[in-house]
């Protein structure tokens, strides 16, 4: 009896083994980054297994072109989110800074830049996928679409959450009314993504009078940490907590970040099988363009990991990235999307 529980034993085992091994590809297994280039306001993709070193996806070359999904011709600040059942949501900035000078506007900017503001746009491009290859594309007009909060002068980089308590989808956003404050506002999304269910609502109020702006929401225990950039003195990122998704977040007075130039986009991705955060941002202020990261355990103390190919983080084959976002991927996602742009990902 004892023998054949043990052969009974060892083969529920070696089962439940195979099993483990072959589900390997459903277990989170890689990054992947989106960022936009200011060279062609199109959107990037870059990828890594070890949250360390990306590399583009088509040698550099945009994956989605602006000029194919934006009103504007042109994006701007992609934001990249995996809902709780899987499927993968974009939010971008429908907005081409140098549209005249391209020859993609007549104007310098969608309307009057003494009325409505530096790059003055109406819009978010909003998309979503099942396999991060084919896309379902809206154009949102923000603009026409609430005229109860006045005229705005812009709607700029969309971030996407989930509200688990409404079971919601949740866009938030910078935006200003005509010339005025960029502040950050939230909305909720219908189950198609392609439009806002509700007014947009102010999101967080800055104690000072100044535009802040790029929001970056991530919930770790039951604190929500926003990451943001205020215009207050040279631009920079400072973090605000709260425990709702949506509103009561506490202005912390701290600088995040340790530049010497302003920097802005907050984006905190976690490393797989760690208990770190990677802060990462765009420092705008120095040329080439570069992102910056911080790493952290506690969202009170941030080591300094340099900026791309000047510490830990490398970007192996393009520069000058703008605006990105950092999601996790199962290894059997990594390795279909590297495969449909031809780049051969390797796992240890």
């Amino acid at each position: 009896m004892k023998l054949i529980l043990y052969r009974l034993f060892i083969g529920v085992s070696f089962l439940l083994f195979i099993a483990c091994s072959t589900n390997n590809s459903d277990e989170m297994a890689a990054y992947l980054m989106v960022y936009f280039s200011d060279d062609d306001h199109d959107l990037h993709m870059a990828i890594s297994t070890d949250g360390y070193s990306f590399t583009s996806l088509k040698e550099g070359e945009s994956i989605i072109a602006g000029d194919t999904i934006a009103m504007q011709k042109g994006i701007r600040d992609p934001h990249i989110f995996r809902a709780p059942n899987g499927t993968f949501y974009l939010a971008m900035t429908d907005l081409h800074i140098f549209a005249h000078r391209e020859g993609l506007r007549e104007t310098e900017w969608e309307r009057d830049g003494r009325e409505y503001g530096w790059g003055n746009n109406k819009g978010l491009v909003l998309m979503k996928s099942d396999d991060l290859i084919h896309w379902d594309l809206t154009n949102l007009d923000v603009h026409n679409a609430f005229s109860e909060i006045g005229d705005i002068g812009c709607a700029w980089a969309p971030e996407i959450t989930y509200d688990e308590e409404k079971e919601k989808v949740m866009v938030y956003f910078s935006m200003r009314i005509k010339n005025g404050l960029t502040r950050l506002y939230y909305a909720y999304m219908n189950d198609d993504f392609t439009a806002m269910e509700t007014t947009p609502e102010l999101l967080f109020e800055y104690p000072k009078n100044v535009t802040y702006i790029d929001a970056d929401i991530t919930k770790v225990g039951d604190k929500f940490h926003m990451f943001y950039t205020p215009h207050d003195g040279m631009p920079g990122i400072k973090q605000a907590v709260s425990d709702k998704i949506n509103k009561d977040y506490v202005y912390q007075e701290p600088w995040i970040d340790p530049e010497e130039q302003a920097c802005e986009a907050p984006n905190i991705w976690k490393r797989i099988g760690e208990e770190k955060w990677v802060l990462m941002y765009d420092i705008y202020g120095i040329r080439p363009h570069n992102f910056g990261f911080l790493e952290t355990t506690d969202f009170k103390t941030f080591t300094n990991l340099g900026h791309f190919n000047k510490g830990v983080m490398k970007a192996t084959n393009f520069s000058s990235p703008k605006h990105g976002a950092v999601i996790h991927l199962t290894k059997g996602e990594a390795i279909k999307l590297s495969e449909h742009y031809n780049y051969n990902i390797q796992f240890e």
